[in-house]
């Protein structure tokens, strides 16, 4: 028994002569929206509301980045606009110099382990990865240089 593949499901159909739905929604929208500017300001003053409009309109339903529509590019630049940014900065120790110029030594930063635990194991469980963190780093720094 043979069953028929259906092709090219990616393509949108044309229903409204050379433009999809989604091309033709665009292209009424934007047509509506500077029509409505033109009718309440006027050429001379709506037009510069009627160019940013018309230019969008344009983007919407002709322009495509990477054969993607124009408007997954601008949906995604105003979630990145609206969407809260977590950087994060890793702190990392500096070496202690060996000696500075007028004789002092420069202080040594160390990591203190809390003595606030209750039970010898979590003890020996931190000091165990303070040590394991340490060795870690040292053979990083040794790689870099």
């Amino acid at each position: 028994m043979q069953f028929r593949v259906p092709q090219f499901i990616d393509v949108e159909d044309k229903i409204f002569g050379p433009f999809t739905f989604k091309q033709f929604a665009y292209l009424a929208g934007g047509a509506g929206l500077i029509f409505i500017i033109y009718k309440f300001m006027g050429l001379i003053l709506g037009i510069i509301f009627i160019i940013p409009v018309g230019v969008l309109t344009f983007l919407l339903v002709f322009y495509k980045i990477n054969n993607r529509p124009f408007i997954y590019y601008l949906q995604a630049g105003i979630q990145y606009l609206f969407s809260n940014r977590l950087y994060i900065w890793k702190q990392r120790i500096a070496k202690p110099e060996a000696k500075k110029a007028d004789g002092e030594f420069s202080p040594i930063i160390t990591q203190i382990v809390p003595m606030t635990t209750s039970s010898k194991l979590k003890d020996i469980a931190w000091s165990l990865d303070v040590q394991k963190n340490e060795q870690g780093d040292d053979e990083i720094n040794n790689l870099i240089k």
